[in-house]
């Protein structure tokens, strides 16, 4: 395959294995079985099952998992042909994956940040007329 279709298989799967990863790890939809994991990972007597259980709760950690399923399913290599091409296309695919969760958290943070602007500025408005109501009224 050439390296330029390489690279656009790269970047494209990296977005649905993005998706996976934080929709897991942070959307509301699986916030009972995260919390869930979340509580074994930090009360588990076992090394082993705290680790186990952390990565339903981490994106990056999950990314990896998400991306070595997607390498079994679409058999994706990265620059050599033989399994050093697994090797290469897993953390390829597991560092674009978490760019685009992190350019996704920041857009979100921003859109919270902006929101969190309006509703101060619109309580300031409604402070601002409420005096001035009270003086017409009287």
């Amino acid at each position: 395959m050439p390296i330029t279709t390489q690279l656009i298989w790269l970047f494209v799967l990296a977005i649905p294995i993005a998706c996976i990863a934080w929709t897991v790890t942070h959307e509301e939809l699986f916030r009972e079985p995260r919390d869930y994991c979340s509580q074994k990972s930090q009360k588990s007597n076992r090394y082993t099952k705290r680790k186990f259980y952390y990565v339903f709760t981490c994106e990056y950690c999950f990314s990896h998992y998400v991306g070595m399923l997607f390498l079994a399913i679409t058999r994706f290599k990265l620059l050599y042909a033989d399994w050093r091409g697994y090797v290469v296309a897993l953390f390829a695919l597991v560092w674009v994956a978490n760019q685009y969760m992190s350019i996704y958290a920041r857009l979100r943070l921003d859109i919270k940040h902006e929101g969190i602007e309006i509703k101060a500025d619109e309580e300031n408005v409604r402070r601002m007329k409420a005096p001035s109501a009270q003086r017409d009224a009287a």
